[in-house]
Formats: structure tokens, sequence, C-alpha cells
């Protein structure tokens, strides 16, 4: 018995510091929102995490590889949701309202949410802080930038206008009422409702204007959830 006990150790003790280096990161984010990045410690951090200050040294050299560790996990968050693959028989207005459905409720995460205002909140007067997280940006092409692409290869959006273009429209859109309201100003999330009408007026407005065939491409669209309620 004592032997099978001792071979288990080793996995029980790296749960229990996985679980510590959890409880750190959620204190970070915490403390990072109420107080802010300069104004928060290593002491309050291993105090609102509940572990010895030492403890959270060990994790993490320094406030920064902290800061590093947040940008991080929203960086693992978001590419853990995007899946998103263009197929030539459905329409575009169908893939799209997959995928911009799938974008709102992430959007509407409360665990996103938090540490995108951390992540703004610290970086928007230091933008170096997040040079990391840039370029890994840099070298992974959005998914959405992909299926824009593909799409206007296959004949059904037009050609006269770059991906990245299409893509910061489609999006800004999006996030112009569905993300920075909630970040900036504190706003809730938007309701079941208000998220259909959403997605249908962006799917409307940017398949309208950029379609080689709105009206085959808008079939199916349902405008029901257009009306005012």
């Amino acid at each position: 018995m004592a032997f099978s006990l001792c071979n288990s150790c080793p996995s029980l003790l790296r749960r229990l510091t996985d679980k510590k280096k959890e409880a750190i990161v959620q204190a970070a984010v915490q403390e990072f929102r109420r107080h802010g990045y300069d104004a928060t410690s290593m002491d309050a951090i291993a105090a609102s995490a509940g572990v010895s200050k030492r403890t959270v040294y060990n994790h993490f050299p320094g406030k920064e590889d902290l800061f590093a560790a947040i940008l991080q996990r929203l960086w693992e968050t978001v590419m853990v949701n995007d899946r998103f693959d263009f197929i030539a028989p459905q329409t575009l207005a169908s893939q799209l309202r997959h995928f911009l459905q799938q974008k709102i409720a992430l959007f509407s995460d409360p665990a996103f949410v938090d540490l995108l205002r951390v992540i703004v909140a610290a970086t928007i007067h230091a933008p170096e802080r997040a040079r990391g997280m840039v370029e890994q940006l840099k070298q992974s092409e959005p998914v959405i930038v992909r299926w824009i692409r593909e799409a206007q290869a296959s004949g059904r959006l037009l050609t006269d206008y770059e991906p990245v273009e299409l893509s910061d429209m489609l999006m800004g859109q999006v996030k112009a009422v569905a993300l920075w309201p909630q970040i900036m100003m504190g706003q809730p999330p938007l309701d079941e409702l208000r998220r259909q009408r959403l997605v249908e007026m962006v799917i409307r407005q940017f398949l309208g204007t950029f379609s080689q065939q709105p009206d085959a491409e808008l079939q199916g669209l349902r405008s029901d959830t257009l009306k005012k309620p």
C-alpha cells in the first residue's frame, strides 16, 4: 500500500502545484482589475490567492510574468473557440451566422470579459506589455480572414477588397455592439434577442455589399428577428 501511495505522490504534487498556479493567476486578474496593474503588488496577489509570497515567486518571478500568463490565457481562450472552415455547399449567410454566434457567446463570457478588461487597462498606456501577443497575432492568420479568402477564391465574394479589410469591417461591427461597450462602459452582455438581431443585421449588410450573388447567399436569412420587438 505504501508503495502505491508513493507512486501517486508526483501526480498529486503536480495537481496541487497546478491548483496553486491557477489560484495565483485568478487572483492577479482580480487584483489588476480592482486596483490596476501598477498599483497591484505581489504581496496583494499572494494574499488574494491564499498562498505565500514565496509560492507566487516560485511560479512567477515577477509581475510581468504574471501579466504574460494572463495574456497567454486570453490567447488560448480565443484559439480554442476559433474554429471556422469554408464549406462550399452551404450559403455564406448560414456559415457566417454560426461563426458570429460563437464569437458573441465568447464576448459574453464573464471570464473572457474580465481577462480582456485587465489587459486593456494595463496596456492602454503601456502597449509594450502586449508586444508578445501582438507578435503571435502577426504570425497566425485569423480564421475569418482565411474563410473570406476561400470564399473569394470560390467566386462567392467580391475580390476587389483585401480579406483583412473585409474581416476588420465585419468584426468591427460586431465588437462595436457586443464587446467594447461591455469592456469599456460595463454594460451587460446582449440578451438572446439582441444577439440574433445583431448577427442577422451584420450578415445582411456584409453579404449585401460584398457577395457576388447577394440574393442567393441571403436565402434563409431570418428577417423576422430584424423587426423591432
